[in-house]
């Protein structure tokens, strides 16, 4: 089962010469990248932990792509994004955020329900990951 976050998610992997069309484009567009990664994929995750500092001055793929596969080497079975922003009106506003790198077994969700009083069914999302001991995280 594969994760479905960011755009391309319902694609198959991008090989490195896709990726470096998209940080093409995205540089194209004056946006500036950011690499980030986690071992926690939840939905609600939002915050990845950031690798390095985001590149508002590059203007070359290949150096982004270079950030991706040092991120890589260090962190081969983690989820690993590239995030593109535009700052055109002040603020950064994400445009384009897609995963390029899967660990090799990814651990899926569950969704688990409870029925309450007066037919009330509160739902919750949980990580299989979740399932190992404590104090042992997915790696």
């Amino acid at each position: 089962m594969n994760i479905t976050q960011g755009t391309f998610s319902f694609l198959p992997p991008l090989t490195d010469e896709e990726i470096s069309a998209q940080i093409s484009y995205a540089l194209d567009q004056g946006w500036a990248c950011s690499v980030e990664y986690t071992d926690d994929p939840h939905p609600r995750n939002t915050y990845w932990e950031m690798w390095g500092l985001p590149m508002f001055d590059l203007h070359d793929a290949a150096g982004v792509l270079m950030e991706v596969n040092e991120c890589r080497k260090t962190y081969p079975d983690h989820y690993i994004k590239i995030n593109a922003f535009d700052s055109v009106r002040g603020f950064e506003t994400m445009r384009l955020s897609f995963i390029v790198n899967r660990p090799k077994e990814e651990q899926g969700f569950r969704l688990e329900r409870q029925d309450d009083r007066s037919r009330i069914q509160r739902y919750a999302i949980r990580t299989y990951a979740t399932d190992r001991p404590s104090g042992e995280r997915y790696r």
